[in-house]
C-alpha cells in the first residue's frame, strides 16, 4: 500500500498530538519536527478537524490538540480519511493471464493482510510501539 503525502502527514500529526492530548502544537512545530511543508500540513489538519480528531485554537498561543480516543482510533481510520483503500485492487492494469495476472493476485493478497493489520493498530498501541523503538539497535521487532 502506497500512501499519499497527505495521509502520511495526517498520521504524523494525529500521532504527535495524541502523544500528549493536553498540549497544543502549532502547524509549524509539527512541520518542523518532521521536515514537511507547513502549508500542506495546515490543509491536512483542517481535514482532521472536520473529522473530529483534532481541535484548533485560534489566536496567540493557539494551535491544535487531539480530541479523539487514541485507544479506539486505528491507523486505518486515519488513512481512510485521505485514501480510497478499497480502490487499490482496481488500480492494477487488467492485462491477460500470465505474469500480470499473477502479480495482481500477489498484490491483492498483500492488501488482504495490510488492511486488517492497520485496522488492528490503535493510535495508543502505535505510540507504545514508538516508545519501545524496536527498530533501534538492529532489532526488527519480531
Amino acid at each position: 500500500m502506497r500512501l499519499q503525502k497527505a495521509t502520511v502527514f495526517g498520521l504524523y500529526a494525529v500521532l504527535e498530538l495524541a502523544a500528549a492530548p493536553d498540549r497544543q502544537l502549532t502547524v509549524t512545530e509539527i512541520a518542523d519536527k518532521y521536515g514537511i511543508s507547513a502549508h500542506h500540513l495546515a490543509k491536512v489538519l483542517r481535514d482532521l478537524g472536520r473529522a473530529g480528531l483534532v481541535d484548533s485554537v485560534r489566536g496567540a498561543g493557539g494551535g491544535y490538540r487531539f480530541v479523539g480516543d487514541a485507544r479506539r482510533l486505528t491507523l486505518m481510520d486515519v488513512i481512510r480519511l485521505f485514501e480510497d483503500v478499497e480502490a487499490d485492487a482496481d488500480d492494477q492494469p487488467q492485462a491477460g493471464p500470465g505474469i500480470a495476472e499473477g502479480l495482481r493476485f500477489v498484490l491483492a493478497e498483500v492488501d488482504s493482510h495490510t488492511v486488517p493489520t492497520l485496522q488492528s493498530i490503535s493510535l495508543a498501541t502505535m505510540l507504545k510501539l514508538v516508545a519501545r523503538r524496536p527498530w533501534v539497535n538492529g532489532s526488527s521487532g519480531r
